[in-house]
């Protein structure tokens, strides 16, 4: 009778725990319950105390605990001692030995003669090959206005240095004539076919002007790699025998850039000084001729003179 007795008082007293874990449950739904009524009565649909006002000013707060936070890194890094960083090196330090050396040749803030500055040119180039000299104009020119965009061919008396193969476009005729002046590739058909082709196997291309609606579609080919012919550049002429010699004697063109500054080879330091300042006076008269009419006062900003991976070398602007 006793074990039973415990048996039944044991059954009950799991029934109360039970019955009171229901009960605990029962208030936390109710009070979790109650909580989101709170808190959507505590809300409104619109306005300051909306959910997307609240939302608001809680990601204002946040923004500003961040802004004091960098703040307070920024004064603390600032109060830290800076470590000792070696100067940058200027632009001449970073070049070779041998340039350093040719640069000490020129003698800064002074303007050579044209002379001086082609012997110097020479005497500054170091490389193992023929370098080219080149020559660089600032001009007080817009290039975005059609009447100061210059655009001009000289025939350098000395030539260029450069041995260039000549292709010619035109009837059979002056594909005869051509050949003789000293063309390279001469011919009609055959030069259509190479161009179908994607051969560009030439560095100046000359056409007659009834050829050149047959060029027309090739204009994608050949306009990227500037050998479109074109009458500026006297690559469309009539008379072909005359083009082919001047491109062979050494006929180069030169144009502003987008900043209004020409730059174009005048020779190889292998010319010598004669000839590199043969060349160099007839390409200032050409310029000289060039000079548009709507430009008033200086024409010449500035002009230097200078080798392959060479120094440059000011030029005064009284040889121009």
């Amino acid at each position: 009778m006793a074990e039973a007795k415990k048996t039944i008082t044991k059954k009950k007293t799991e029934e109360i725990v039970i019955d009171a874990s229901l009960a605990n449950e029962a208030v936390t739904e109710i009070a979790e319950t109650t909580d989101a009524t709170v808190k959507k009565k505590a809300t409104a649909k619109a306005g300051k105390r909306s959910e997307k006002a609240i939302k608001e000013v809680e990601k204002k707060v946040a923004k500003e605990e961040r802004k004091a936070k960098a703040k307070e890194d920024a004064v603390e890094a600032e109060s830290k001692p800076k470590l000792l960083t070696k100067p940058a090196r200027t632009r001449l330090e970073r070049r070779s030995k041998s340039y350093r050396k040719s640069a000490e040749l020129i003698e800064k803030d002074k303007e050579y003669t044209l002379p001086e500055a082609i012997e110097l040119a020479i005497n500054t180039s170091t490389v193992k090959f023929d370098a080219s000299v080149e020559l660089h104009l600032r001009l007080n020119v817009d290039p975005r206005q059609a009447g100061q965009n210059i655009r001009q061919t000289v025939v350098l008396p000395a030539g260029s240095g450069k041995t260039v193969k000549i292709a010619v476009f035109a009837d059979a005729d002056d594909v005869a004539k051509a050949k003789k002046a000293g063309a390279d590739i001469a011919a009609s058909d055959e030069f259509m076919q190479q161009l179908d082709k994607s051969e560009l196997n030439f560095d100046i291309l000359i056409a007659a002007p009834a050829f050149m609606p047959k060029l027309g579609k090739y204009a994608k080919l050949l306009g990227p790699k500037g050998l479109m012919p074109n009458p500026k550049s006297g690559t469309v002429a009539t008379d072909i025998t005359k083009a082919v010699t001047e491109a062979k004697a050494g006929k180069v063109e030169y144009r502003v850039d987008s900043t209004g500054i020409i730059h174009l080879s005048i020779g190889k330091v292998s010319f010598g000084t004669d000839k590199l300042l043969l060349n160099v006076k007839a390409i200032f008269e050409s310029i000289r001729s060039a000079k548009p009419a709507s430009v008033k006062g200086t024409f010449v900003k500035s002009i230097y003179l200078g080798s392959t991976m060479g120094p440059s070398i000011p030029l005064l602007h009284s040889e121009l």
